[in-house]
């Protein structure tokens, strides 16, 4: 039987540049812990559609 390789990563998601300061620790954690992520600067309050448009597209693009 063959298992099928799982390709998945996680979104960290935050509104704004500033708050990268502390997201980056769960990047951090995340490396450490050997998962696949992806940071993503989208406000809900700035641009909606944008955030919309991101999470129509999060399993289409192996986000869990």
């Amino acid at each position: 039987m063959k298992i099928k390789a799982i390709k998945s990563k996680v979104a960290i998601v935050m509104g704004s540049q500033s708050d990268y300061s502390t997201m980056k620790f769960c990047k951090k954690v995340l490396k450490i812990l050997k998962i696949k992520c992806e940071t993503k600067i989208v406000s809900a309050h700035r641009t909606p559609s944008r955030m919309y448009e991101f999470a129509k597209n999060s399993e289409k693009n192996n986000i869990s």
